[in-house]
């Protein structure tokens, strides 16, 4: 299948599930926790379903990686996987709050080739294919120009004394819509300074790139994915004027959380 025509498949399964979920949202349906602060619900388990059963249909011969299904090693051997969070920001969804998204992408010798990020509450539909750029609403992206670190806006609660020369923006729970607001331009770089899934972020990683971001893990590195432990420490995505300065100023900080695993 042509790569454009594969997107279009995918946007629209994206497209599918979120309807699903958004057809719940505000609802009753159950949730509990898979470990302590890690919530889940009935309609993640749905959604999970749905996104394999279209997205194998597209691509048989892929891998299956998501947040909602038992790991299978066998992807470790296959070229393609398809790398799925039914949904992303569960927390938020269980709130009624608008910070969640349906997040589908395509990895191929271990980097996204295309991802689809659907938030339906916000009517906000994000798009990329390797060296096609990313899309928002059909709109094309770019990050933000910005090269001095200082009064850089990030998505954040709160600030440390030690950065109060940055900017916070809102925050949804979502870190892949985090990611995507560098994408877009309304944040100039988002950092996590914790061990993360490969499926909270491979769609986003692959939009916030395509809009010309720089992204690595939290100490500058090359992030890989499908890998044999699907997470990776950290991540920082940034307007390129900018990452090395952030990388810079939280490498101890990173260091030292790294060493506390």
């Amino acid at each position: 299948m042509a790569e454009a025509a594969l997107l279009d498949e995918v946007t629209a399964i994206a497209g599918e599930a979120a309807a699903l979920a958004l057809a719940s949202w505000l609802g009753d349906f159950q949730t509990w926790e898979k470990a302590p602060g890690n919530p889940v619900c009935e309609i993640d388990l749905t959604v999970d379903r749905l996104l394999r059963e279209r997205l194998s249909a597209l691509l048989p011969e892929a891998g299956w990686l998501s947040e909602e299904t038992a790991d299978d090693a066998s992807r470790l051997a296959r070229r393609q996987v398809w790398i799925v969070d039914p949904i992303d920001g569960t927390r938020d969804y269980i709130r009624g709050r608008d910070g969640w998204a349906v997040s589908v992408a395509l990895i191929e010798d271990c980097q996204p080739v295309l991802g689809v990020l659907d938030a339906p509450v916000r009517r906000q539909r994000w798009t990329a294919a390797a060296g096609q750029g990313a899309r928002m609403n059909g709109e094309r992206l770019a990050v933000s120009p910005r090269v001095d670190f200082a009064g850089s806006r990030t998505p954040v609660d709160a600030l440390p004394k030690a950065d109060r020369d940055l900017l916070m923006v809102a925050k949804p729970n979502s870190i892949a819509l985090r990611m995507a607001m560098v994408a877009s331009g309304e944040a100039d770089f988002l950092a996590t300074l914790r061990w993360g899934n490969e499926w909270d972020v491979a769609a986003s990683i692959l939009i916030a790139r395509e809009a010309g971001a720089t992204v690595t893990d939290a100490i500058g590195r090359k992030l890989r994915f499908n890998q044999a432990r699907p997470q990776f420490f950290g991540v920082m995505a940034a307007a390129p004027g900018i990452h090395g300065a952030a990388v810079e100023r939280l490498r101890d900080r990173a260091i030292v959380a790294l060493g506390k695993r």
